[in-house]
């Protein structure tokens, strides 16, 4: 949980947390011990490096929403806009342009948003 925690941001698990029902749990406590605490905790590969790999993956299998949530995941794992672009020239190759222009187009709107937010607060990042 505090791989899954450290990634997503508390937010995002809380969230998820809440919106637990009897009919998901068995599914969150997988995903929560599968993904998070097996695949992202081994030592072998940064966050960074994780999260660009699962961005490219989840871009190949047109997983939208997950991209979404990943690549906002990104101001947590140190993966940079100019990674994700990388990962993404990756998937253009070897899963295909249409692919990789949605996730493009899913980053775009992601690191858009997060500007906007970021104006709203009142702080200037640019």
């Amino acid at each position: 949980m505090a791989t899954r925690r450290a990634v997503l941001g508390e937010a995002h698990v809380d969230a998820a947390e809440t919106g637990t029902t009897a009919l998901d749990e068995g599914f969150q406590t997988f995903i929560t011990e599968g993904a998070w605490g097996s695949v992202w905790a081994r030592p072998n590969l940064t966050r960074r490096e994780r999260s660009m790999i699962t961005i490219a993956l989840l871009a190949a299998l047109g997983h939208d929403e997950e991209v979404a949530m990943h690549v906002r995941a990104t101001r947590n794992t140190g993966a940079s806009a100019e990674d994700v672009a990388e990962a993404l020239m990756h998937v253009a190759v070897y899963a295909g342009v249409p692919a990789a222009n949605r996730a493009y187009k899913i980053a775009k709107t992601v690191y858009a948003e997060a500007r906007d937010d970021t104006k709203q607060q009142g702080g200037n990042h640019d």
